[in-house]
């Protein structure tokens, strides 16, 4: 019986990554600064597009790696 506390714990904590992740992306649009930065890459032409959020990509990696190594010094 032990693998099967191991997978649903797996599946407990996946579920639980997936909703903090969708409450994330939902919320993602009222921060009225995120992917609208100096430096983002924006060209717009006739029919098309092209949309790349560097400055923002920058900015979101420096704070996760804060935060995760944050982590990691306290555990």
């Amino acid at each position: 019986m032990e693998p099967l506390t191991h997978i649903g714990k797996f599946l407990i904590i996946t579920g639980l990554i997936i909703v903090v992740l969708g409450a994330v992306l939902m919320l993602a649009g009222k921060v009225p600064f995120l992917g609208r930065l100096p430096g983002d890459i924006v060209i717009e032409r006739k029919n098309f597009t092209f949309y790349f959020p560097l400055a923002t990509s920058i900015i979101l990696s420096i704070i996760l790696t804060l935060l995760l190594w944050i982590i990691g010094r306290i555990r």
